[in-house]
């Protein structure tokens, strides 16, 4: 199992769950649901520490950039990722009533989670924190380390950081299919799977265009300032594009992600200096999939979708991708908490977010690499404006 990627061992860990969940008995499903409550308490523990982590290093290391150059980069990424996170709730609020009907889930007697079995046991294992708590020392830290330029603080977060790359990278995403097998079993046994599964296509399926029109979006904007054609420069990103779902890293997609901007004609000094930057803070592919998965798994579940809510989400989200760790799958950890925080999202929604957004997750990172490189092109024709006047 450890030769397949995580895709196909959730794949196979849905299928597995939905075969369990129809054809064993009730004990079966309890075992795997006692699994869930312990791997979601321990979930839940280490949320702030993942927090604490990736913030706190991935802005202690933004801070030791080069001063104006950072500045603009970060500035482009985050308004890159705010427009395309409101681009995808306009989106989903717009096509997502089409078949999630809110009749039905009103009818279907409150909330899913009622309907499944209980775990036979539960150990608590209660946070060292807060989510809010531990976003706002990140930062406080992040900030004080970028600023005060001493070593031992900064040394300690990037050890603790991978500290947290390793939990995440040998012990949760490791366990995240059995985890998921769970999910699914105590959801057949529910008779919740068939519902989830009949609406979780055509949400794939709008999520992926949303992906393609945001690029377009992306390139029609740096292509226009940067006085380039639009066809052309798309083209030259194909490359990129299917390297990101190839290797589902934005990290492994760096090297391929450089030659498609040096084709596109992007100087070599802001290329080597924006698009490794880009694939760690600007995420603009991630921020479409959680936003839509969000506001999926929030219908139907029959609660309310607000603007003002999603609103902070957005905003909170452009600023947590930073936290994104390395991995299949790292942008949806990251966000883990503030679901949690702000959403309200339970233990089981949250696993199925980590489904649902696995799942699909080479298609949003070859979307994140691809505005990397309009990115690009954008930040090397006003850096060469400015240096004119």
């Amino acid at each position: 199992m450890k030769k397949l990627g995580l895709v196909p061992r959730l794949i196979i860990a849905i299928i597995l769950g939905i075969l369990i969940g129809k054809f064993t008995f009730a004990p079966v499903v309890r075992l795997l649901a006692t699994f869930n409550a312990i791997f979601g308490s321990f979930l839940g523990f280490c949320i702030p520490l993942i927090i604490l982590g990736f913030v706190v290093a991935g802005i202690a290391d933004l801070g030791q950039g080069a001063g104006k150059l950072l500045g603009l980069t970060t500035a482009i990424a985050y308004i890159s990722t705010l427009i395309a996170g409101f681009f995808a709730y306009f989106v989903a609020k717009s096509f997502f009533p089409l078949f999630i009907h809110t009749a039905e889930v009103l009818s279907d007697a409150g909330n899913p989670e009622d309907k499944l079995l209980a775990p036979f046991f539960k150990i608590d294992m209660p946070p060292v924190m807060g989510v809010m708590t531990a976003l706002i020392l990140a930062f406080l830290l992040g900030l004080g380390i970028a600023a005060i330029k001493e070593k031992t603080l900064y040394n300690i977060a990037s050890e603790f950081q991978k500290i947290m790359e390793k939990t995440i990278r040998n012990v949760i995403v490791p366990l995240l299919p059995v985890h998921i097998m769970g999910i699914f079993a105590n959801m057949t046994y529910a008779g919740e799977v068939g519902r989830i599964l009949g609406v979780f296509w055509k949400v794939f399926l709008i999520i992926i265009a949303a992906h393609l029109i945001i690029i377009l979006f992306q390139y029609t904007v740096a292509c226009s300032v940067g006085k380039r054609n639009i066809f052309t420069t798309l083209k030259k990103q194909i490359p990129g594009y299917l390297t990101a779902i190839g290797t589902q890293s934005s990290a492994a997609t760096i090297p391929v992600n450089l030659q498609c901007s040096e084709n596109m004609g992007v100087s070599k000094g802001i290329r080597e200096f924006v698009v490794p930057l880009c694939a760690t803070i600007h995420l603009s592919g991630s921020t479409i999939t959680l936003t839509s998965c969000a506001i999926a798994v929030m219908m139907l579940n029959n609660m309310p979708v607000e603007f003002s809510k999603m609103v902070g989400f957005i905003a909170m989200l452009g600023v947590t991708m930073v936290a994104a760790p390395g991995v299949p799958g790292g942008a949806v950890m990251a966000a883990l908490g503030i679901l949690q925080s702000m959403l309200g999202f339970s233990e089981a929604q949250l696993a199925l977010m980590i489904a649902l957004y696995i799942t699909q997750d080479s298609f949003g990172t070859a979307c994140n690499v691809s505005g990397d490189n309009a990115i690009a092109i954008l930040v090397d024709s006003l850096y060469k404006g400015e240096k004119k006047e």
